[in-house]
């Protein structure tokens, strides 16, 4: 497996840190492009097929022909409601109130397109328990400004892992990208064009 992605270059539709990160730990070869497309959850559409969407969409937008591309959306739910990136710290708060003391899930799809050739888009799910957060405890969590940008207002890769009680499934994929899943695909879609 390593000497196989050793040899992988590929593009990632992601301007997220997170994903660059998780990627280069594996050490791939690649270079962020991010997507622009428009992440409005469509009427009636559910929260895994929104992700696989997003995700797809996000891959075609970036590569271009014989290219290897990952590209992948996260969202949270819970009780139904897809939790978004917060617009500001009143919608943090909001999203960090309706988590707390509740588990929620957290769906990523990731898509690994092969341009002009084949691709695989899979949604994984993890589920997460945050413990019960007082006033006191969000405001603390807001202050260290890790809640913008991050799909449910938290990073569990940062001081957001004070919140978890428990988690169920891939860390990696609460991160942002599920890895070992990723690394499946990429290995499929590369054995493809061999």
């Amino acid at each position: 497996m390593v000497s196989l992605l050793a040899d992988v270059r590929l593009v990632l539709g992601s301007a997220s840190p997170r994903r660059s990160e998780l990627l280069s730990q594996l050490g791939i070869n690649f270079e962020v492009r991010p997507a622009d497309i428009d992440e409005a959850v469509q009427a009636g559409e559910t929260p895994t097929a929104y992700v696989a969407r997003l995700s797809r969409e996000k891959a075609g937008a970036v590569g271009r022909t014989g290219e290897l591309v990952v590209a992948a959306d996260t969202t949270v739910v819970v009780e139904g409601e897809i939790l978004a990136k917060p617009d500001d710290q009143d919608d943090a708060r909001r999203m960090l109130t309706l988590l707390s003391g509740r588990t929620h899930v957290v769906h990523t799809g990731v898509t690994v397109l092969r341009v002009g050739a084949r691709s695989e888009t899979q949604v994984v799910d993890t589920a997460v328990t945050f413990i019960d957060l007082d006033a006191l405890s969000i405001a603390w969590y807001l202050a260290t400004g890790e809640p913008s940008g991050k799909a449910g207002g938290y990073a569990i890769q940062g001081a957001g892992a004070a919140l978890v009680e428990r988690i169920n499934g891939s860390v990696t994929n609460v991160i942002g990208l599920p890895l070992a899943e990723t690394v499946a695909m990429i290995r499929d879609v590369s054995d493809a064009e061999a």
